[in-house]
This record gives C-alpha cells, sequence and structure tokens, in this order.
C-alpha cells in the first residue's frame, strides 16, 4: 500500500507544529530527522515531545512505540536519507520557494515532499524544484499529534501518485485527509475559521457581548455539534424529515437576512490593538502554556468520545 514503505521522516522546521508533527511521527514508530536553523530548537523540541507525549490518545500510547530522534542544523543533511518530509517553516512565499527547492535536490528520489502551509498553494511552492510533481500540501490542525484533519493539495504539476502516497501515510498515522480539488488561499478549514473569527469580532467590535461570552456560544453551543459533523450535514439535519429542502423552507429567508448583516471588520492597528486587549482581559491570570494544556486534555476526550474508529 502506498504510504507504508515510508520508515524515516524529515521534519522541516521545529516550531509549535513541527513539533506536533514529531510527536506523532514518533508515536507510530517513525524515525524523524528534525531540522531548524533556530538557536536551542533541538532543546525546545525535545522538551516539546516530552510534553506533547502524555496527551496523545489512549490507542496510540498503547503501542508503546517511540521512533529514534534525531536532529541537525543543516537542512540538505536532515533530508538526505528521508522517505518523506513534513515542511513547517516560515510563511512567506519566497522563502518557501527557496525552501522546497533545496528540499527537493537534497531529499531522495522516492520521497514526497510535503508542506504544511497555511494558505500558500502548491504551484507556487513548486515552482522552483526539479522534481515539482512530488510536491503536495500537507496541511494540518493545531495540535497535529491530537487534531485528526490533514488538509492534501496538489499543484499544477504534482502528480497522482503522490497524492495518493501522502493521503495513505496520512491515514496510516490515524488523521483523517481531505482533498482539495482546487487550489485556493487558506485551503478549507482556514477559510472556514477565518468567517466565523470575522463575525466574532464584529460581535466584540458592536458591543454585542465579551470575548469570554463570544467563545462560550461557540464551545457550549454549536461547538459540540461541530465536533461531530460539518455545517451541510447540520443543517440538512435541522431540516427534519426533508432535510436540506426542508432546512431551506424554513430558514432561507433568515440566512438572507443574516448574510446581509454579517460584519468586515478590518484587521488594522487599533482593531488588533482592542481585540488583544479584550482577550487578554477575558483570560488574564491563565498562561498560555496552562490554557493549551487544558485544550489538550479536553480535546483528547472529545476525540475518545466520538467513539471507535475516530480517535487518531
Amino acid at each position: 500500500m502506498p504510504g507504508q514503505e515510508i520508515k524515516t521522516v524529515a521534519v522541516v522546521g521545529t516550531g509549535i507544529i513541527g513539533a506536533s508533527w514529531t510527536c506523532l511521527f514518533l508515536a507510530h514508530g517513525l524515525d524523524v530527522v528534525a531540522t531548524d536553523i533556530r538557536e536551542n530548537a533541538e532543546a525546545e523540541l525535545r522538551a516539546s515531545v516530552d510534553r506533547f507525549w502524555p496527551s496523545l490518545p489512549d490507542a496510540v500510547l498503547a503501542r508503546g512505540e517511540r521512533g529514534a530522534l534525531r536532529f541537525s542544523r543543516d537542512l540538505e543533511t536532515a533530508c538526505a536519507a528521508a522517505d518523506f518530509v513534513q515542511e513547517n517553516a516560515i510563511e512567506r512565499q519566497d522563502a518557501k520557494i527557496e525552501l522546497m527547492r533545496r528540499i527537493d535536490a537534497a531529499a531522495p528520489r522516492h520521497a514526497v515532499i510535503a508542506s504544511s502551509s497555511s494558505a500558500i498553494t502548491v504551484t507556487a511552492m513548486q515552482s522552483a524544484c526539479a522534481d515539482p510533481g512530488r510536491v503536495v500540501l500537507g496541511h494540518p490542525f493545531n495540535p497535529p499529534h491530537l487534531v485528526p484533519l490533514v488538509e492534501v493539495a496538489g499543484g499544477e504539476q504534482t502528480r497522482e501518485a503522490a497524492l495518493v502516497t501522502a493521503e495513505a501515510f496520512y491515514a496510516r498515522l490515524g488523521k483523517v485527509p481531505v482533498r482539495l480539488e482546487k487550489e485556493i488561499y487558506g485551503h478549507i478549514a482556514n477559510r472556514l475559521q477565518a468567517a466565523i473569527f470575522r463575525e466574532a469580532i464584529h460581535l466584540l467590535e458592536s458591543g454585542v457581548a465579551s470575548a469570554e461570552d463570544i467563545d462560550r456560544a461557540v464551545s457550549e453551543g454549536p461547538g459540540p455539534r461541530w465536533a461531530l459533523m460539518g455545517p451541510f450535514l447540520t443543517y440538512h439535519l435541522a431540516g427534519g424529515e426533508r432535510g436540506m429542502a426542508g432546512f431551506w423552507d424554513m430558514f432561507a429567508p433568515m440566512q438572507e437576512k443574516l448574510w446581509g448583516d454579517l460584519g468586515s471588520p478590518v484587521p488594522d492597528a487599533g482593531l488588533k490593538a482592542r481585540v488583544t486587549e479584550a482577550v487578554e482581559r477575558s483570560y488574564a491570570g491563565r498562561p498560555v502554556r496552562t490554557l493549551v494544556e487544558d485544550r489538550d486534555v479536553r480535546l483528547r476526550k472529545v476525540l475518545a468520545a466520538r467513539g471507535p474508529g475516530r480517535e487518531p
């Protein structure tokens, strides 16, 4: 099966996303060669993996596996023996193009090169590669060692075989690959998140509610449903026995009015400062590290509660 022969993964960029990917790869018995140019990157990576490890799903921990982790500050050395490359570096197109060119030149010919890029298209990233056909999008949701979603897409020159290999590899790790049939800035999930975030800021700026209560309106309302289903199925069920057709009959006028009334705030300096102050006021006294640990504990429980086959 495609993806089964992958034994060594190169992780390029070991910040929050790269470290989380590393944890997941190691937990499935894969060897990882990580690389990052930042000072103290190796120590920070090893500390992050150890911190993430207890939050892995029980089914993964029960495997009792842990691959070997090596670190090299040299990109070419890290990629030289990789069967798969997961890139998580700077989100700037010119830098990403050059980085992909170097990875492509260093990695073995059989290795698929995947990027965790949140918005840059594969067509752009692969444009300077000698073998652009093996470059794919492998965009996770944070944190990758827990959240199942990974968005997979190709660029204009990507081979179908590279996409199939990437999807099979991610599925082997318990991820849920979603294929984009067309490239678009921000992919799927980030665009959906951006739409909700924009309206949340509009509500905050309009004085409708506090940042904390707007968060609660999501986490205690649609949030639990969204853990089980997306917007189309949600509204299909809202239509009763007639499904989506019934929903339109009942709620189309309301949707039209809501869509016309949604806000369009612009993230200028003033707005960013006001939102930052409101969020910091709402969550004062709770360090980010504590919030992250609490999130991961609760996220683990939510994923486990969804039933067999749904937990990563």
